[in-house]
């Protein structure tokens, strides 16, 4: 396996450096770089004339950044290169995003890219409320937003992701970020909960969008290195340009690390492309690439006293089966935009080809294909005196899963266990409808429809038949109100019902518990009411929203056979919260007083989670287990407008939380002091040096749950000790 990686590898890198000189060229010849329009306080300001945005109408859409974000630069496009149709620039995505009535937030790549190693979407969504993110080892994070997924011990559920709009997330549901390349992107957007209707998202967490640069973005070429702790480094390259119709971008990464905990290295080679053609202004087709091959072990959890006195120690079981995984994928698209004046039309299709390669208690040796289509209808016009954005699409994600299990020896394939083929179908068809009563009050109603089946056709009959299938309709409508109070200021209101359609890893079976076959598991259904403000200030950016979910049949952890999580349904549980951010100009022209003084600025991310059983025959109104009650990420950072910055940042856990559902084992808290410096001014070259948990906090990063656990119940899982990360980006 480790032959193909390295191979893949020599040709993705191969590939990016044959396409170099070709893009240089192209946009050499096209256009002459132009400096980058600021649109945050704490950066220097300029003024670059934009193209005419889509979609363009009388309206309050106003240009903010995300509150509570790092501040972050925002690039226009030259006026010389007509911008990409398919892709938003991040002002465009910013206008559209801030329609939602809801928690949303986008957060640019100079928010991350620049001043941190940038190796696991934490890095990425560490300043954005309500979600909490806690890598594991390697690339594996435990994600939650609104307490998703918190019954998943491994992969991802409740959250569903895409990267350019394209589904990342297996067909029925699981998701991993070993296909997360946090140095790829031009921008991430957020849409929690309910609120992520538009990607006909259908989940309690909401859905995460990765959007990548086009040849038609300034500065399309560039190159870093990175390099730190626990022999982790990094080197990366992207190239573009645009040569009449013609765009394309190519960008790759290789990295490897020996991890801080024993058997936890491991290596990925990631490449992500795109090229466009441009049939008018109007009319424009984008075709993607994505692949990626990663080689991870796995140190596994362990248990509380293990993960505090002794973090670096892996799972002895780990050890035995040198447990690991592996990833191969590559994945094709194609994207087209028609505008017809107040009108846009967006549709593609795509295809994933994934192989998954995991010895873990068994040798589990998984072929993935998955493959779909997506359309969007976007109208915005004046109707009757009234302005009215009216949106429609439907998704269609399948996919068939070739499984096999086999006996782990040594992480090796031993004796066959099972083999079925898992058939998976979703679509979803959404409508949306905002209608301005006034300039500045919206009304928003809509629904999505949901159809969904999964088939089983088990092929290793020695333990019995586990063929099987099911399928779901379900219906989930919303509405809300968007107030745009002045051109800084929005505040906003919805309520929403979402459904979340449970996989094949959802049963139950074991020594003295219940046998729920998968086909049994009911859908996951939940109301949430949530309101909120958020806005942008010259030197105050904020976001404060609270929510409340009543959920019914939760897919939670409610039984456990030889130490492991079997998920089915819960009766009724609620999740609700507050999540505040607040970025704001402590101290101006501390020692430049000019017309752009520098400045001592706060960044804060605060969450609060309350979830909880609601009455329930077992737990009563136990707390749910997985996730911190409260959870604070904040820096302070002197910022000069030639680029410098300096600072400390801090990530408090102030208070245990419980990892059972009977509430008798906790975490502990924790506070991690963080210190880091570096230059940016928006130019050709930048850097950065960062020391994380300055004291060499002992601290436990993630949890995975059980129903009932005891002293020694192997859940744990330890966080990073002492590191320091330095890097240097070049970009032209």
């Amino acid at each position: 396996m480790l032959s193909v990686s390295m191979r893949l590898r020599s040709v993705l890198l191969a590939s990016a450096a044959a396409l170099v000189p070709g893009a240089v060229s192209a946009q050499s010849a096209s256009s002459t770089s132009l400096p980058a329009v600021t649109v945050d306080a704490p950066a220097q300001q300029r003024a670059v004339a934009a193209r005419k945005p889509r979609n363009a109408a009388p309206s309050a859409r106003t240009a903010r950044t995300t509150p509570a974000a790092t501040p972050a630069r925002v690039d226009a496009q030259a006026p010389s290169v007509p911008g990409a149709l398919t892709v938003l620039t991040a002002q465009q995505a910013l206008r559209e995003i801030q329609q939602t009535p809801g928690g949303v937030a986008l957060v640019t790549a100079d928010a991350w890219r620049t001043s941190t190693p940038s190796n696991t979407i934490k890095d990425i969504l560490d300043y954005v409320p309500g979600v909490f993110a806690q890598p594991k080892w390697g690339d594996d994070t435990r994600l939650s937003i609104r307490g998703s997924s918190l019954s998943r011990n491994f992969h991802l559920r409740g959250v569903q992701l895409y990267m350019d709009g394209i589904p990342i997330n297996t067909a029925d549901g699981y998701g991993d970020f070993q296909e997360i390349d946090p140095t790829a992107y031009k921008y991430v957007e957020v849409f929690k909960g309910g609120n992520a209707l538009r990607f006909g998202a259908n989940s309690l967490g909401g859905a995460i969008n990765f959007v990548t640069p086009t040849g038609r973005d300034p500065f399309p070429n560039g190159a870093s290195v990175d390099m730190g702790a626990f022999g982790f480094r990094r080197l990366q390259a992207n190239t573009g340009g645009a040569n009449g119709p013609w765009d394309g971008f190519i960008t790759a990464s290789t990295q490897s690390a020996d991890g801080f905990r024993n058997h936890s290295n491991g290596e990925a080679t990631r490449v992500s492309g795109n090229v466009g053609y441009q049939f008018s202004p109007d009319f424009e087709t984008r075709f993607y690439l994505n692949a990626n091959s990663v080689r991870q072990r796995i140190p596994g959890s362990v248990s509380k006293t293990s993960a505090l006195n002794s973090p670096e120690t892996a799972a002895a079981g780990n050890l035995t089966g040198d447990q690991q995984r592996n990833i191969d994928t590559v994945r094709l698209a194609n994207k087209t935009t028609i505008r017809l004046d107040n009108t846009t039309i967006d549709f593609g299709v795509f295809g994933v080809d994934r192989h998954l390669m995991h010895p873990i208690f068994q040798y589990l040796d998984y072929s993935y294909q998955d493959y779909g289509g997506f359309a969007k209808v976007t109208d915005d016009r004046n109707i009757g005196g009234y302005r009215n954005v009216f949106v429609a699409g439907v998704n269609v994600i399948n996919g068939r899963i070739d499984n096999n299990q086999y006996v782990n020896v040594a992480g090796q394939k031993g004796a066959l266990t099972s083999s079925s083929i898992d058939r998976s179908k979703n679509t979803s068809v959404y409508v949306e409808n905002s209608l301005y009563v006034l300039p500045t009050v919206a009304l928003i109603g809509g629904t999505q429809f949901l159809y969904a089946a999964r088939n089983r056709q088990d092929r290793f009959l020695n333990d019995g038949d586990q063929s099987g299938a099911t399928e779901f309709n379900l219906w989930s409508p919303k509405g809300g109100l968007l107030w745009n109070i002045d051109p800084t200021w929005q505040a906003y209101a919805n309520i929403s019902l979402s459904a979340e359609v449970p996989s094949f890893g959802e049963s139950s079976n074991g020594p003295g518990i219940p046998t729920i076959p998968f086909t049994s598991i009911r859908p996951q259904r939940a109301t949430t009411y949530e309101i909120g403000t958020r806005g942008r200030r010259p030197d105050l950016t904020w976001e404060l929203t609270g929510y409340r979910a009543n959920i019914t049949d939760e897919l939670q952890c409610i039984y456990s056979a030889f130490g492991n999580c079997n998920v089915t349904n819960a009766d009724r549980t609620i999740h609700q919260g507050i999540e505040a951010g607040l970025g704001i100009a402590v101290f101006k022209g501390i020692f430049d007083a000019g017309p752009l003084p520098d400045k001592l600025w706060l960044n804060m991310a605060y969450t609060f989670n309350d979830f909880r059983f609601d009455n329930d025959a077992t737990f009563g109104n136990n707390l749910l287990p997985g996730a911190p009650r409260h959870y604070l990420r904040a820096e302070l950072l002197y910022k000069h407008a030639n680029g410098f910055y300096l600072g400390p940042n801090l990530e408090w856990v102030p208070e245990a939380y419980y990892v059972d559902s009977a509430n008798t084992l906790k975490t502990e808290p924790y506070a991690l002091l963080g210190l880091k410096a570096g230059v940016d001014n928006g130019g050709t070259y930048s850097g950065y040096i960062e020391a994380r948990n300055v004291l060499d906090t002992r601290y436990i990063a993630s949890a995975s749950i059980l129903n009932q656990a005891t002293a020694t119940s192997p859940l744990f899982e330890p966080g990073t000790g002492r590191a320091i990360y330095a890097g240097v980006k070049a970009r032209w």
